[in-house]
């Protein structure tokens, strides 16, 4: 049936336009419920259990089904939150849309009373029409609902109505479930001193107002790891004047979570501050306690030169709150059977939240996940409820799981919508796959991988041809011959984004049958690729490009050792071998004309562990040792990337998914400047060519580490690399390979950049078709987005893994004595690198419950003088690891100075009688 509503509206022309608004209502949708003899059994969708289970409720003791407004809907779902969710709920609301329940909004009734009168009229319809199924009439539909009026409203109609937490309360076989309810409003749960702690957030509209007037300025709120009572806020638009607020202070920080958008109100001149160099970890102060927190902000604020100052500012209110769900732990109240306790995050930018359970007793010492409900403005803390528990804190898989959990890392197994897309084994190549592709398994193809690896994206080739010239081939997987657009296995590739590799597991972007099977580039085995070719001279000039999808058949799978072992035996010369030597070669050439260009040549500590092959404990722990072989390597990625980069440039001038690099502000150089100046040496950052000339030269006979400290510290001086598409930006240069375009296309087994760009690259060489989201820009600027927060937190999620994985190994070390280099200087600590274990810690000179030493800090130099001792960066000192388990939210590698020798303040050398966990209530300041 159609029911019409016709209206006339006015047009900014002046003319009048008339518009029709349809319905069209079925009377052929089911209710849902299975073996209805008024619907014939037909339902849409997932069916109603045919009989409930009897919840054991004490307020609705018969059998019946539960139909929750929309409202409690949002404000729960995460309290049962598991990946996915939001699908599963949006696919099993199936409410009918005949013409019983058809509801239309009377004259004066606003969008949401209409909406709350359709939700009763589907509740009564429900209830009516089951009637019709049940023989003894028990069976019934419960409205849920936490709108007083509505609720009213539904028990005058005759509806059995309960708010959320009544009907929870009602279920007396599951009273832990009272845990998980949500505040229902922000300033639900206050505390009973009802002290005002901060300043009201501004409503919507007023924010709104003071954005488009310039009063206040929007943006992303960012809190500090290192100290609590510090965020900034990266300011959104074109600001160039004011990009980045500094804000100090808990009420200048008025109640705003990492990640939040916020509006924030730049404070006057006279009151801007530089930012702390000071490290304050929040060690769960009382609700009494503010003005404990007004002495730690006093040591915030420290003289400092005009031009140190920033921009500061203070939130006045919340555009769009970004919470999550946060893995942690609970701190138990000390007062006995409180049911009142707080948690404490594992990520340290995130505060405390207080939280109710009558669980505390289980909880304590496991991982578990809580929600925030709100931050009222008397509260020390948010007020939160308990999600879910996830196991015992230390246990490799508990802490892998929060580990990918906390950085948005999707690592559910793969559906069966998206297996179904795979291909059905036995596989082989078909002549309709050899179509539009080249035979190329007669090649010496061969791979350079690091042991172990399975997911094999490249190969590569080298070979003298008769004119003298040499033939130089990059093999990439074709993947996209595997993944068609738009089906269920490239959506779940897009939104994975990458894949991710920790210590001991690699989450895949795509099934295994695909990275380690059939996509693998794997010896003896013919495997469909997209090569790139070119024709080179003997001096690594390009004279020809080809790019090619092909067959390719690998004559061997080597790891960097293996290829070095061949390239330096003078026993060995065999094609493989030939072709290694000639690759190589060129690769040299290669590089040292990239660095003449400008190219960075930085340094970043990388570690392997080995690990026991039964208890799988890491039982040693090393730099990563890089070899000609992975520099080869990785020329001719860079390389293939350029060529490929500039083709789909010229073929899809506005839709090319390209990677540029920006170059830092002179602001981010500060750090290397000054550590250069302190010894003796300039460092030139006006261009990438003069960074990397000013490293070459800065050397030290006396101090060979030192080039590789100043490489380090370039890199932590690095804009991030970003993928971007070419219609919405001007600058593609990617700054640290001195290239002014970029792309990625070697890796599409662990990177969806890289399949988008094969089908750019399919489409410009006529090997395959396109289809519309590839030619949209709008649509590549989101996939980009997307690619970029998963490559950003993929890196995040390996550095967490690195850093269990050293806890576990120092846990069965204990303490060891180490050299360790001074990377930064703060006020109260230094930052070392210990080059043995590529392991980066912190060395903290003021500690709780112990005296303070007198600490003189000079940021300009920078150096931090203890007592009549003066510490530079780059200074030489030893420490002692040791794994601190007194905190078990955050166990930590703790560093303690040995030498140089100062009294009160280095351990002796002899640490055999130290308590490492000490007493069980001490809260230890712990370093990265």
């Amino acid at each position: 049936m159609l029911k019409s509503k016709t209206f006339l509206k006015k047009t900014r022309a002046g003319g009048v336009m008339k518009i029709v608004r349809e319905h069209y209502l079925r009377d052929d949708i089911g209710c849902g419920a299975p073996g209805c003899a008024a619907c014939g059994g037909a339902h849409e969708g997932p069916a109603l259990e045919p009989q409930p289970q009897d919840p054991a409720s004490s307020l609705c003791p018969q059998p019946h089904y539960l139909l929750p407004d929309t409202n409690v809907l949002l404000h729960q779902i995460v309290s049962a939150w598991r990946p996915g969710t939001w699908a599963s709920v949006a696919s099993s609301l199936r409410l009918p849309g005949s013409l019983e329940t058809y509801v239309e909004q009377e004259q004066g009734e606003n969008a949401n009373d209409r909406n709350d009168r359709a939700i009763r009229v589907a509740a009564k319809w429900y209830n009516e029409h089951l009637k019709k199924m049940s023989a003894d009439n028990q069976l019934q539909v419960i409205f849920i609902t936490n709108d007083r009026k509505n609720k009213e409203k539904a028990i005058e109609e005759g509806i059995p109505a309960f708010t959320c937490e009544e009907y929870v309360k009602s279920l007396t076989a599951n009273p832990e479930l009272i845990d998980r309810l949500a505040c229902l409003s922000e300033e639900g749960n206050e505390i009973e001193s009802g002290k005002i702690i901060f300043s009201e957030h501004l409503p919507l509209s007023k924010l709104q107002q003071g954005i488009k007037s310039g009063t206040y300025l929007q943006g992303t709120f960012r809190a500090s790891r290192e100290n609590y009572l510090e965020a900034t806020v990266w300011i959104h638009g074109d600001n160039e004047e004011n990009k980045e607020i500094i804000l100090q202070g808990l009420k200048h920080l008025n109640r705003a979570i990492h990640e939040d958008i916020v509006a924030v109100e730049l404070l006057p001149k006279s009151q801007w501050v530089a930012p702390s160099s000071v490290v304050l970890h929040d060690e769960g102060q009382n609700e009494e306690d503010v003005e404990k927190e007004e002495e730690r902000e006093r040591m915030l604020k420290t003289a400092v030169s005009e031009k140190m100052l920033k921009p500061t500012g203070r939130v006045v209110g919340i555009i769009k709150r970004n919470w999550r769900p946060y893995c942690g732990m609970l701190s138990k109240s000390d007062i006995k059977e409180s049911r009142r306790h707080l948690f404490t995050p594992a990520d340290k930018r995130i505060p405390r939240i207080r939280i109710e359970t009558r669980q505390a007793s289980t909880l304590e010492g496991r991982r578990i996940i809580v929600a925030i409900d709100g931050w009222p403005r008397n509260s020390r803390y948010p007020n939160g409820h308990f999600v879910r528990n996830l196991g015992d804190v230390g246990e490799k898989e508990t802490e892998t799981e929060v580990l990918l959990l906390e950085h948005d890392v999707p690592h559910q197994p793969f559906s069966q919508a998206v297996l179904s897309f795979l291909p059905k084994m036995p596989w082989s190549i078909t002549e309709k796959d050899m179509k539009n592709r080249e035979d190329l398994r007669h090649l010496c193809i061969c791979s350079v991988d690091p042991p172990g690896c399975t997911d094999i994206d490249d190969a590569l080739h080298c070979r003298e041809l008769e004119n003298g010239n040499l033939e130089v081939g990059v093999h990439i997987a074709d993947v996209s011959h595997f993944i068609r657009p738009g089906n269920a296995l490239d959506q779940e590739s897009a939104r994975r984004g990458t894949t991710v590799y920790l210590c001991e597991k690699r989450i895949d972007m795509v099934p295994e049958l695909l990275s380690s099977n059939l996509c693998s580039l794997k010896c003896d085995v013919d495997r469909l690729a997209f090569s790139c070719i070119w024709e080179m001279n003997h001096n690594a000039e390009i004279l020809k490009t080809k790019f090619t999808k092909s067959v390719i058949n690998s004559k061997a799978s080597l790891t960097y050792a293996e290829a070095q072992l061949r390239i330096d035996s003078a026993n060995m010369n065999d094609d493989i071998t030939t072709s290694l030597r000639g690759l190589n070669k060129l690769a040299k050439i290669l590089k040292k004309r990239r660095i003449e260009k400008g190219a960075l040549t930085l340094s970043s500590p990388e570690v392997r562990f080995h690990m026991d092959s039964e208890t799988h404990d890491p039982i040693d722990l090393q730099t990563k040792e890089l070899r000609e072989t992975n520099s080869m390597v990785e020329e001719f990625m860079l390389l293939a990337n350029i060529s490929v980069a500039k083709k789909i440039h010229e073929e899809f001038s506005e839709h090319a998914l390209l990677r540029k690099h920006p170059a830092p502000p002179p602001s981010n150089y500060e750090i290397l400047v000054k550590a250069a100046r302190s010894r003796n040496l300039e460092i030139k950052t006006d261009t990438a060519k003069s960074l990397a000339e000013s490293l070459d030269r800065a050397e030290s006979p006396t101090f060979p580490y030192l080039n590789t400290l100043l490489r380090i510290l370039a890199t932590r001086c690095m804009m991030q690399a970003v993928y971007f598409c070419s219609g919405m930006d001007n600058d593609f240069h990617h700054y640290g390979l001195a290239s002014p375009i970029y792309t990625h296309f070697t890796s599409p087994i662990r990177r969806y950049a890289d399949v988008i760009v094969h089908r750019l690259l399919a489409v410009a060489i006529g090997a395959d078709c396109t289809y519309p989201e590839l030619t949209d820009k709008h649509k590549l600027a989101d996939i980009c987005k997307n690619l970029n927060f998963r490559h950003k937190m993929a890196q995040y999620a390996q550095r967490a893994s690195v850093a269990f994985h050293t806890q576990l190994f120092f846990k069965s070390k204990g303490i060891v004595s180490e050299e360790a280099y001074i990377l930064f200087v703060r006020k109260n600590a230094i930052v070392v690198l210990i080059p043995k274990y590529g392991l980066e810690g912190t060395v903290f000179f003021e500690e709780k419950d112990k005296p303070n030493p007198q600490l003189i800090y000079d940021d300009e130099i920078p150096s931090l003088k203890i007592e009549d001792t003066v510490f530079h960066v780059f200074d030489k000192v030893k420490v002692k690891i040791m794994l601190d388990s007194s905190n078990l939210q955050h166990q930590k590698i703790r560093m303690s100075l040995v030498e140089p020798q100062i009294p009160g303040i280095s351990i002796p050398t002899d640490t055999s009688n130290m308590d490492l966990n000490g007493p069980k209530k001490k809260k230890m300041k712990l370093g990265k």
